[in-house]
């Protein structure tokens, strides 16, 4: 896959995913915009419901998952698995949407499903204490663990300044479809963790 095309389809899957990731809340579940024949969006937000019932919502004003998984791809989903707390403390990406997400790439057709993170603590209780480890198997998915160098390969970075060179999960390297499913959190360094912080777990 040529690097345009990947950094396309990423980024694509990923704002499906952050859409239903990004706004929470109570009351009815409403999307913008929702409007039926003005597919495709760039961008929906969606606010007021259970996180896997607004990413459906979200998906859906974005032409289903169908639009970013065809028959066949391999599809990697890169939640924030990166600490070993409860879903009730919003340390990590909820397991309902990552479950929900899963769920619809296989619907739509994806051969294999996989997901897994870089964490902060240790791997495997992260993935267990999250309910992630419980969502992706109920939802068919597969779990990859991410805490040992020889997962990742040298990837050339052709037009960079300062950073010339990383080593990125080869999960990420061979897949068809990549979504990033970040947390919106506040961040000690960064300020803020969105999508472009959570890709510090795929490198």
């Amino acid at each position: 896959m040529k690097r345009r095309t990947f950094i396309k389809t990423s980024v694509g899957a990923g704002l499906a995913a952050g859409a239903a990731a990004m706004l929470g809340g109570v009351g009815r579940l409403s999307a913008w915009p929702a409007s039926p024949g003005e597919l495709p969006y760039d961008l929906v937000a969606v606010k007021g419901g259970e996180p896997d019932l607004m990413f459906d919502k979200a998906i859906d004003s974005l032409g289903g998952m169908e639009a970013f998984v065809k028959k066949g791809q391999s599809v990697v989903v890169k939640p924030n698995i990166g600490w070993d707390v409860s879903p009730e403390r919003a340390g990590n990406t909820n397991p309902l949407l990552v479950k929900r997400i899963i769920q619809h790439c296989i619907a739509a057709g994806a051969s294999v499903v996989y997901v897994f993170d870089n964490t902060c603590d240790k791997w495997d209780q992260c993935y267990a204490t999250s309910g992630i480890k419980q969502a992706v198997s109920d939802a068919g998915g597969k779990l990859a663990p991410g805490n040992q160098e020889s997962y990742y390969q040298q990837v050339e970075i052709k037009q960079g300044k300062k950073l010339l060179s990383a080593k990125v999960h080869e999960l990420i390297l061979e897949s068809d479809v990549f979504i990033n499913v970040p947390v919106i959190k506040h961040h000690s360094s960064a300020g803020l963790t969105l999508a472009m912080k959570n890709l510090m777990g795929v490198v």
